[in-house]
């Protein structure tokens, strides 16, 4: 689970820099760093794993020669070994759900808030943290537990960049029931059914909430 709380965190401070620079900054560029946020969603878990796996092995390599040249001593898989080439595919993957769940949230917000709140005095960061973040803050955790299932579901990615002796639910899942060993596998299905729910449940409240508001 660590790695998916870590890729969460990274994945949903990307989708909100996205979507905050798609309002601040509304245009071509905008809308083409919208495009590229949501090219990771469309390609599947393998073809993505694989187009990273390639690269950060070759870096990993040069790596590990420039240590080996300066001190006599292997390095190892840095990026494979310490999950960094992991979460880059979980952020990669699920960037777009990340962005839109935070676009839709800062659809919301009118913008004559951030006309009123420059009129008051506030700068352009004054009014990130006192208007749009308090406003957005459903969004942003909706967003970042929708990021967080999908990463403790991903399988492919999971098992082509996972560190050594490192198992998720997912792969867990999978080599129990790859085994035959399915009793082995209920405890690993149950808790990403269960973590699946919470999601659902979040929507489900705010959409109850945002209907006895009007």
């Amino acid at each position: 689970m660590s790695f998916s709380a870590t890729a969460t965190l990274v994945v949903v401070l990307l989708g909100f820099v996205v979507a905050y620079s798609a309002r601040l900054r509304p245009g071509p560029g905008a809308a083409m760093l919208s495009r590229i946020a949501a090219l990771g969603y469309a390609v599947p878990g393998t073809v993505l794993a694989i187009g990273i796996l390639v690269p950060v092995a070759a870096l990993d390599r040069t790596l590990d020669g420039f240590w080996r040249a300066w001190t006599g001593t292997s390095m190892g898989l840095l990026v494979l070994g310490s999950g960094a080439a992991l979460i880059y595919a979980y952020a990669a993957r699920f960037l777009a759900i990340s962005a839109g769940g935070v676009e839709a949230g800062l659809s919301r917000i009118p913008h004559s808030y951030d006309h009123a709140s420059r009129t008051l005095g506030h700068s352009s960061l004054g009014t990130l943290l006192r208007v749009h973040l308090p406003l957005s803050r459903t969004a942003l955790t909706a967003a970042g537990l929708l990021v967080f299932v999908d990463c403790m579901k991903e399988l492919p990615a999971t098992l082509l960049l996972r560190p050594l002796n490192f198992e998720s639910l997912s792969t867990l899942l999978f080599g129990e029931a790859a085994r035959g060993t399915y009793e082995d596998a209920a405890l690993a299905a149950l808790m990403i059914v269960a973590i699946g729910i919470l999601p659902v449940a979040l929507l489900a409240r705010v959409g109850r909430s945002t209907a006895n508001g009007h």
